[in-house]
């Protein structure tokens, strides 16, 4: 038996949830989302968790923190001699991880240094904090027991986005019908209703899903010397692997 736990991380807890999965062999049942969730609410529940799956960017680009960095010292901004000034704006944008993202799935993640998820990524550094102050080893890259997901991204990859879900109960409903059928052995012993009414559940449930593919083995870690280093320190979004049929593969195991 193992214990995977997806958290949906924002800013504040009220938009927060966390999803608990427990596999046995054959079967995943899912526990009902703690929401809204604080802090000590997530950590209580990583300290029980095999593998823990967060949406969330684990850290900033390399590149902009090395310019606000220069610029709070008054020393000269490190694009002054950029000859394409987009480009380099890019750069402070993105992560290594989201040009691999983008490369993979057409889809570039939010800006964590120029978009609002920003403010979520302080409260997650605080929550990696927390984690590692309480002896759990943190690894940014994903090798430890969290690991940064993408539940978006996640679900293309599995066949299953339907991009209205975050703004249609509806769409949202035929979701959670469309996961159970492609998971089987997946059940809800509460009942998954919650999950059914809420984006934010779903989208944790969603990472508890891809915690447990990379607790297989099923998801892209870095592929380069220079992404694991890069991901060290900004973080790194696993991907799931194999398609839809790797996501049945979910209750096996592998």
């Amino acid at each position: 038996m193992s214990r995977t736990v997806g958290v949906d991380l924002s800013a504040e807890p009220v938009r927060t949830a966390v999803c608990t999965v427990t596999w046995t062999p054959g079967a995943a049942s899912v526990e009902p989302p703690i929401r809204p969730a604080d802090d000590a609410a997530i950590v209580a529940a990583c300290a029980v968790a095999d593998k823990v799956g967060i949406d969330c960017p684990f850290g900033w680009p390399e590149p902009f923190l090395a310019a606000v960095s220069a610029h709070a010292a008054g020393r000269p901004w490190p694009g002054r001699d950029q000859g394409a000034a987009a480009d380099y704006r890019r750069e402070l944008r993105y992560r290594a991880t989201d040009y691999h993202v983008h490369q993979v799935s057409g889809r570039w993640p939010l800006s964590v240094s120029t978009d609002l998820i920003g403010v979520a990524a302080m409260r997650c550094a605080s929550l990696l904090d927390s984690l590692a102050t309480r002896g759990t080893p943190v690894d940014r890259s994903g090798a430890g027991l969290v690991m940064e997901v993408y539940p978006a991204a996640a679900l293309r990859e599995w066949q299953l986005l339907r991009k209205a879900y975050k703004v249609d109960a509806v769409v949202l409903d035929a979701m959670v019908t469309e996961l159970r059928t492609a998971l089987p052995g997946l059940s809800f012993p509460a009942g998954d209703a919650p999950y059914r009414r809420s984006d934010h559940a779903f989208d944790a449930l969603i990472c508890a899903l891809v915690a447990r593919a990379g607790q297989c083995g099923a998801t892209l870690p870095p592929q380069t010397a220079e992404q694991q280093r890069r991901a060290s320190g900004e973080g790194w979004i696993h991907l799931p692997v194999g398609g839809p049929e790797s996501l049945a593969q979910l209750v096996r195991g592998f």
